[in-house]
């Protein structure tokens, strides 16, 4: 008997420190950044969109979810300056881009997290732009109260096609990229 009060005293403690409870950590959009480069045949474009919420998961020290709102509303060109930055923001949240008007925010939802090394995750998630999602995948690296990231969004499986030498031809040195950048710094 006192041995099977033993046993169960034993298995008690193993499973109360094997259920690890998961941690949201916010992220403060204020101090998180999200900077984009778009490439065309003569140059590239680069600049900024705001992250509206967002929230990493954790589970003890390791990444087990994120969820993220970004505000489509903030997309701008900060290589540009007066009415030439006007023009290209203009452009870039009409329809002929990311439509902002009927789009204004996109989401990115973690949905599978692979650790790569210490510290470091391979994440597929879902990324929806102008209603449309799709998965990306990418490598995140969570630094005491920072995560990062760098990786390319295909615009044409969005719906984003106007330049785009895949759908259009004779655009010779008009033609933008399909992928474009995204560098994100996310801060808890």
């Amino acid at each position: 008997m006192k041995n099977l009060k033993s046993i169960a005293l034993a298995l008690v403690v193993v499973l109360s420190t094997a259920s690890v409870t998961a941690q949201t950590k916010k992220v403060d959009a204020s101090a998180s950044t999200i900077n984009w480069v778009g490439k065309k045949v003569t140059g590239q474009h680069n600049g900024t969109v705001n992250l509206k919420d967002g929230a990493l998961v954790f589970k003890g020290k390791k990444l087990t979810g994120g969820t993220f709102t970004v505000d489509m509303t903030s997309l701008t060109a900060t290589d540009l300056k007066g009415e030439y930055q006007e023009k290209l923001n203009g452009h870039l949240k009409a329809d002929d881009f990311f439509g902002t008007d009927k789009f204004p925010t996109s989401t990115l939802v973690f949905k599978t997290i692979k650790t790569t090394a210490k510290d470091t995750y391979n994440v597929t998630a879902a990324l929806t732009i102008k209603g449309i999602t799709k998965p990306v995948n990418f490598n995140i690296k969570v630094n005491g109260n920072t995560a990062t990231t760098t990786f390319n969004v295909d615009r044409t499986k969005y719906d984003i096609k106007y330049g785009s030498k895949s759908f259009f031809d004779s655009l010779g040195d008009k033609a933008i990229s399909d992928e474009f950048e995204l560098a994100v710094s996310l801060k808890m």
